[in-house]
């Protein structure tokens, strides 16, 4: 595989199982939710202003470069990136929470600058009227997402499309997410359009209530060592869909299917809407599969409508599960 431009933050473990990186946001005092410094809970880390709302220290940055710290609370207001390189981290991971509300109909942030990062924070509880609430919107731009969390709401992270820019996810969390209870389609825990470079690293994917836990549309992709429990899931489809082809790498992750499925006759699809990128020598190795104990079905690991040369490895799979299946 072609290096990516992502830059490593750490090195991946190979296996990982249920317990992944999750912090107990509840475990947070509620006197430091909700404390909230004078002058404002949002700070520019380089020039020390606070501001009484994202939205306004956002503004204050316009097409330059800065990091912007985020108090301790829960928080029912959105935001929009207009410009430049942000960087928006919680002062402790998991306390900063944006609940409940979604700027211009679409996510909690919306993100339409050069670049982001989000660091530490919780997005939960973001539904809108066309069913595609999500707690991030990206529409163009590098994105980094690290030790975040993403719950109960319609989508996680959503984006458009950008082949000349990247994104990378890592240790994060996607619970209660996805539907296809509307009239735009369905919606994902995470729903990546055409960009050139996707990364997923060390994430949990559970409890989806519709839809796929990872689509993407990306033309490279690297999904390593997440968890995917879909044990607790109701109406899911596929853990990860590949749309659009893509190269790269679907290494070391661990895979649950459960009862409660809308399809359940794959893990992993690749190509089954419309080939924009080529997927010979995408690598599918290391993954550890099963169904949920007790369940009896047949189901494919990887179902292949691109007629391309896919590089299967050696996988952990049960009964019950094929291999491979040309569709």
């Amino acid at each position: 595989m072609v290096d990516s431009p992502i830059p490593e933050r750490s090195a991946a473990l190979r296996w990982i199982g249920i317990a992944t990186v999750v912090l107990a946001v509840a475990a947070i005092p509620i006197a430091a939710l909700l404390a909230q410094p004078a002058g404002g809970a949002f700070t520019n880390r380089e020039s020390g202003e606070r501001f009484q709302s994202l939205q306004q220290a956002l503004d204050a940055v316009g097409n330059s470069r800065a990091t912007i710290s985020v108090a301790p609370g829960t928080y029912r207001e959105c935001a929009v990136q207009r410009a430049g390189v942000v960087r928006i981290e919680a002062e402790q991971p998991g306390s900063a929470i944006f609940d409940g509300v979604a700027c211009e109909g679409k996510a909690a942030l919306v993100l339409r600058g050069r670049e982001a990062n989000i660091n530490g924070l919780v997005f939960r509880n973001i539904n809108v009227s066309d069913g595609n609430g999500a707690g991030i919107r990206l529409e163009q731009g590098n994105l980094n997402v690290f030790q975040s969390w993403f719950a109960d709401s319609q989508q996680g992270i959503l984006t458009a499309n950008d082949p000349d820019a990247w994104i990378a996810i890592e240790k994060s969390t996607f619970s209660g997410l996805g539907t296809c209870e509307n009239s735009a389609g369905c919606a994902h825990s995470i729903y990546i359009g055409d960009y050139g470079a996707l990364r997923v690293v060390q994430n949990r994917f559970e409890k989806g209530t519709g839809g796929h836990y990872v689509k993407a549309r990306a033309g490279r992709v690297e999904i390593r060592s997440n968890s995917f429990d879909d044990s607790a899931g109701r109406g899911t489809n596929y853990m990860i869909d590949l749309p659009a082809g893509a190269t790269g790498e679907v290494v070391g992750n661990w895979f649950v299917q459960g009862r409660d499925k809308e399809n359940y006759s794959a893990f992993i699809a690749v190509g089954a809407e419309d080939l924009l990128h080529n997927a010979d020598g995408l690598a599918i190795a290391g993954n550890r599969a099963r169904f949920v104990p007790g369940l009896r079905r047949s189901s494919a690991f990887v179902a292949d409508w691109t007629g391309h040369e896919i590089a299967i490895g050696e996988n952990e799979i049960s009964p019950g599960i094929k291999p491979y299946e040309r569709r």
